[in-house]
């Protein structure tokens, strides 16, 4: 007899050919030296100065090297960089770039292209504000060799490798000196893939080839670290709107990977002899509520708190993602792996929500029934069904919430005004940190609440500011610890943000696929893996 399960997977299976992307359609099995891989969004911004998309960074370490990087124990290690040194008194960092190093268009990779990119970088990355503020000069020695010297101490070398936020990546002089409020699309760099440009088709593909003049690190490869051997001709990410589709493809083998399959169907893919479910993340992501800090009714504390004691997260997860075991709870605003993950100031938690509490401060907020818009990402099925789940959960205390259903690229777009909702703006939008990147104070986006120079949303507390400024001058975890406490005991006063919960996401792939790196963040580098 045929199982139920049997006949779901011969369903999709079936039930893909007339939705298959012309691309995969004439090629029904993957040669041997192309991954075809699909992703939870699709690349629309090319340029990781000018996104924060995880997209846009996944492209980026393709294309692109960093001068240092992490490896599994979250240590920075030299990667572009091949001899450094710092002075006595650690003021003045000089690095000395390492032999091979060349752009794709074939020149050399220079020290003022170093420069460049560490100037541009630190206009728009949280680290890269910080760590400016505190140079005194950059200065080129010669054609390999730069340093920094500052007027005030900070981690430097944490914060060049650090891939929270915006990571910082190499980029030639002439890119670089683009302002950061203009898109690099150029796609030249020096790392281990080349962006084909003939291949690239917008909204349906793009394709990364081996670059074969890449000298990788002699060092085993480790997480971002080490060396980047490549051992695939050409990578393809396909863009495959509907996740039943994409998980098809990859049951017949059109595709090779799939970044984020939806929960709901692990279980057909589990049954499956050919494909393998891992958590590459294990540390998870954590999902909150961005607020507009500028416009009403968030502009004021009161409704802020009003949303902190509203929402049930074991709710809003199961509604996102069902499977409870890959959901859980949070309250510390480090995360859950960090060793400043901490419990200060996490009273308002409570199992269920508390509505009579978020209606009383919306209350005592002067809330008089604005408009609250809810940016809803339709082709982003988990967002979009957390963005239905709040407009009706704030409409049933009394809350005018109104949903503004988009793409994903529209939510980007729209997220950037700063306007009232009547001039196209917004109030809410939904979002995901890899929990690492919490426990990243100076290079994370998430955490800084700097007003204006804030990521969207825009929070702003002087208090806290002036505390998180301090972790870039003590250096042991316990002294850090401290601070973290006084950091968070603010940030639940003043509500950055709205926890809704942590989610673990395993990714699907062919078992025919190997060597795919574990990494603390959600970027999945595509250097190591090797097709059998």
């Amino acid at each position: 007899m045929t199982s139920r399960r049997a006949l779901f997977k011969f369903g999709l299976a079936a039930g893909a050919a007339a939705l298959m992307p012309p691309s995969l359609r004439a090629q029904t099995v993957s040669r041997a030296g192309t991954v075809r891989m699909v992703k939870p969004v699709p690349l629309s911004n090319f340029d990781p100065v000018f996104s924060s998309l995880d997209t846009t960074h996944d492209h980026a370490f393709a294309i692109y090297d960093q001068l240092f990087a992490i490896d599994s124990e979250l240590r920075p290690q030299p990667q572009m960089v091949g001899k450094w040194e710092v002075s006595e008194d650690r003021m003045t960092y000089t690095f000395e770039l390492r032999e091979g190093l060349g752009w794709h268009d074939s020149t050399a990779v220079t020290a003022a292209d170093c420069i460049a990119s560490i100037r541009r970088w630190s206009q728009v990355a949280t680290g890269g504000k910080l760590l400016m503020s505190r140079i005194k000069d950059i200065s080129r020695k010669d054609e390999k060799t730069f340093s920094i010297t500052l007027n005030e101490r900070a981690p430097v070398i944490d914060l060049l490798a650090s891939p929270a936020g915006n990571p910082l990546f190499m980029m030639r002089e002439k890119d670089a000196n683009r302002p950061a409020t203009e898109q690099v699309t150029a796609n030249i760099g020096s790392g281990p893939f080349k962006f084909n440009e003939a291949l690239a088709r917008p909204g349906s593909s793009f394709a990364y080839d081996r670059n074969k003049n890449y000298v990788p690190r002699k060092e085993p490869a480790d997480v971002f670290a080490g060396g980047k051997v490549v051992k695939i001709e050409r990578i393809v990410w396909e863009t495959v709107p509907d996740p039943q589709t994409a998980i098809a493809a990859l049951q017949t083998g059109e595709i090779d990977f799939v970044q984020r399959p939806p929960i709901d169907l692990l279980s057909v893919l589990e049954g499956d002899p050919n494909i393998e479910v891992e958590t590459l993340n294990t540390a998870g992501v954590d999902w909150y509520l961005r607020l507009n800090h500028l416009q009403g009714p968030f502009s004021n504390v009161k409704a802020r708190q009003a949303l902190l004691h509203l929402i049930d997260q074991e709710a809003f997860m199961r509604a996102a993602v069902g499977d409870s075991r890959y959901i859980s709870t949070i309250t510390s605003i480090f995360g859950k792996g960090s060793p400043y993950s901490n419990g200060e100031n996490t009273g308002w938690y409570r199992k269920g929500g508390n509505r009579e509490r978020a209606k009383q401060l919306f209350k005592e907020a002067g809330y008089g029934g604005e408009k609250v818009v809810i940016l809803q990402p339709t082709d982003f099925r988990d967002y979009s069904s957390v963005a239905q789940l709040l407009a009706q959960t704030l409409q049933q205390i009394g809350v005018n919430a109104e949903l503004a259903p988009s793409d994903y690229a529209g939510v980007v777009r729209r997220r950037a005004n700063k306007g009232p909702v009547t001039d196209g703006g917004w109030s809410i939008f939904i979002v995901g940190a890899a929990d690492f990147n919490l426990g990243e104070p100076l290079s994370g986006i998430h955490l800084a609440a700097t007003g204006d120079r804030a990521w969207f949303g825009w929070p702003y507390n002087e208090e806290y500011e002036a505390v998180r400024t301090r972790w870039a001058e003590v250096e042991t975890v316990q002294e850090r610890q401290e601070l973290a406490r006084k950091m968070q005991s603010i940030w639940w006063d003043f509500v950055g943000f709205v926890f809704l919960g942590r989610q673990v996401q395993p990714v699907a792939y062919r078992k025919s696929l190997k060597g795919l790196v574990q990494t603390p963040v959600t970027y999945v580098p595509m250097w190591n893996m090797r097709k059998s």
